[in-house]
């Protein structure tokens, strides 16, 4: 956690600076705060998922420049079970089962704008990974080339799945997947 800038939330944390995760989501994001108000009830059923790991950095006038967090995935779980299914079908079940059995799943991980480029979402994913109990990280972000794809795969992820749509949502998705050293304690 380079500088000190990034410290660890546990559960009251993250539900007490909800709102401030959802103001930076929204500036990240580019999307409306009413958009990014609608994905409150996500994270609060969040809240009480097994293995739940937040992070956030906060600037010297405190406040939230950005933030990550996620949990082990599971079966019946909405996102686990779309994404399991989906990569099932694309690479049969015993790849899939490699990389989504007991995986942490990135849910969310965001850097206001004037915050990008300084090394803080890196920042934000190493202190969010390491240590964690899980062999193997998943998430999904839009299937094109953005900047947030070039960070992720700088950092080493892997496209597992592209083309991915979810129930509502026009958009495409790719499954992203790392590969976690777990240390013994």
């Amino acid at each position: 956690m380079t500088g000190g800038r990034v410290v660890a939330w546990d559960r009251s944390q993250l539900q007490a600076g909800a709102e401030e995760v959802l103001d930076v989501y929204a500036e990240a994001m580019e999307v409306p705060r009413s958009h990014a108000a609608g994905r409150r009830s996500i994270l609060l059923a969040h809240l009480d998922r097994a293995g739940l790991r937040a992070v956030a950095a906060r600037d010297p006038g405190g406040r939230l420049v950005g933030v990550a967090y996620g949990h082990l995935g599971a079966a019946g779980q909405w996102w686990h079970d779309r994404v399991q299914s989906a990569l099932t079908d694309a690479v049969g079940m015993p790849a899939a089962e490699a990389w989504l059995a007991s995986a942490f799943e990135v849910c969310e991980l965001h850097v206001l704008p004037a915050s990008q480029g300084t090394g803080l979402g890196r920042e934000l994913l190493d202190a969010l990974l390491i240590g964690g109990p899980a062999r193997t990280a998943v998430l999904t972000t839009p299937d094109r080339e953005t900047r947030a794809r070039s960070f992720y795969r700088s950092a080493g992820w892997v496209d597992l799945l592209r083309r991915l749509r979810f129930p509502g949502d026009p958009r495409e998705f790719a499954v992203l997947g790392l590969r976690l050293t777990v240390t013994s304690p």
